[in-house]
């Protein structure tokens, strides 16, 4: 019985091998194929398919860094609404490791990725490098811990300098501070308030706070020194043209020293070429 089983496998086997051959030989498997194909086809074309309105191939908002803001509202599938920015120059920046975040204004795109053509048109797009005012941040430093960030540190020697040439004036200016004191006081006439304005009094309790907050200071040297010229580098992560915002966060660590030595290369290029 087992024999007679092994003996019909083998036959049955012979015989679809030889079918398969018979039926490459006459065509009729591509022609199976094409069939199959068409009736995919017919079957898809039956379907009653309008043109509507959302699937039309916009035009991408290539946003531009203007002051003139304009923002789009834009109905599409679904009855949803997305808002295409046409212009903008500001938007919401974040310093990730202080955790604030200010809105500040956009000043240059600097690097772009994807295409060199966006950063010569001054075009905001999602991925986008840019450099954005430092002033927000810088008056947030000062209220949070007190510290005036970026200000240049002057050197020992141009100070010494300062003081030889301060000592040689010392004098006349007490002498025109004293004869303007006697002229007002014989004159009765009050003097003028001075545009100087001293730093306004601290309590106790904030100078305690304050003094605790720089124990655990820390800031990035680079970002120092943009602090140090007012602006900062900052990438988009926001897509104007589908929220009609222009929001990201400040460069730091690794991600900024990639991007400056970015920057650097693409200078040195410039420069070359001219």
């Amino acid at each position: 019985m087992a024999l007679m089983l092994l003996v019909f496998r083998y036959f049955s086997g012979f015989y679809a091998q030889e079918a398969c051959h018979w039926r490459q030989e006459e065509g009729m498997e591509e022609e199976a194929k094409y069939l199959n194909f068409a009736l995919v086809t017919v079957k898809l074309s039956d379907y009653c398919v309008l043109s509507n309105r959302y699937e039309l191939g916009r035009q991408p908002a290539n946003t531009k860094l203007s002051s003139n803001k304009t923002v789009r509202r834009v109905r599409v599938r679904g009855g949803n609404v997305k808002w295409r920015a046409l212009r903008l120059d500001t938007g919401n920046y974040s310093w990730g490791s202080e955790a604030v975040t200010r809105k500040t204004r956009i000043l240059d795109v600097v690097y772009n990725a994807s295409n060199n053509e966006l950063v010569r048109t001054q075009t905001l797009v999602k991925g986008a490098i840019v450099q954005v005012d430092a002033a927000p941040f810088k008056q947030w430093y000062l209220q949070h811990y007190g510290v005036e960030i970026g200000r240049k540190k002057k050197t020992a020697a141009k100070k010494e300098g300062e003081c030889a040439g301060s000592l040689a004036t010392c004098e006349e200016k007490n002498n025109c501070a004293n004869y303007i004191y006697i002229f007002y006081r014989f004159t009765g006439l009050k003097e003028t308030e001075t545009t100087v304005t001293e730093e306004a009094k601290k309590s106790n309790h904030v100078q305690r706070k304050l003094e605790k907050r720089q124990q655990d200071r820390k800031i990035d040297q680079h970002i120092e020194e943009q602090f140090g010229g007012g602006r900062l580098l900052a990438a988009i992560a926001s897509r104007p043209g589908q929220c009609g915002r222009c929001d990201g966060y400040i460069l730091e660590g690794k991600e900024l020293e990639f991007y400056m030595k970015k920057l650097q290369k693409k200078k040195g290029k410039g420069a070359s070429t001219a």
